[in-house]
């Protein structure tokens, strides 16, 4: 796999729709090629202390951000035709498949893989397989942990140096 957008997404609170943003990074021949970062307005648009303490984000950073379709529809191009490609599939998906229920958009039917299932068969040696435990051990430094596009950027570095088969 040559081709990919790595995906992530950080969330306001405990409900999967509230994603306050998103980092896209764009792989084209086994190169990072193109990004985008974007906040968005949280819906529903509160915060929890939890993941506030996590990124970092809180209403002063959002309350003035575009809403997730005017966000999605500048990534949808930047993504067009591609796998996507997230550290824990599960969440990033969900939180993409949650949103797009909000905001009543049709789902285009987007190709996920996993870089947290790759490294899981790929380096069963690791402590752990967090995003920041496999990204040292594929040679990046992940400096900005929880930052949606430091992690999208770190997702794809793991999935480059894990490329050699399909994700």
């Amino acid at each position: 796999m040559q081709d990919f957008a790595a995906i992530d997404f950080e969330t306001a609170n405990g409900q999967r729709s509230s994603v306050c943003s998103v980092g896209i990074v764009v792989v084209r021949g086994g190169v990072m090629t193109d990004t985008f970062y974007s906040l968005i307005k949280p819906e529903p648009n509160y915060y929890n202390w939890f993941c506030q303490e996590v990124h970092g984000l809180g209403h002063e950073d959002t309350d003035n951000a575009e809403v997730f379709p005017k966000v999605w529809a500048k990534v949808e191009p930047l993504i067009e035709g591609l796998p996507l490609v997230a550290h824990n599939k599960r969440f990033d998906e969900s939180c993409l498949r949650a949103v797009m229920q909000v905001y009543q958009m049709d789902w285009p039917d987007y190709d996920f893989r996993c870089t947290l299932q790759a490294s899981r068969r790929k380096l069963r040696n690791l402590e752990n397989h967090q995003l920041h435990t496999v990204a040292a051990a594929c040679g990046y430094n992940l400096e900005h942990h929880h930052h949606a596009l430091a992690d999208a950027e770190a997702c794809a570095a793991i999935a480059i140096k894990l490329m050699e088969e399909d994700l």
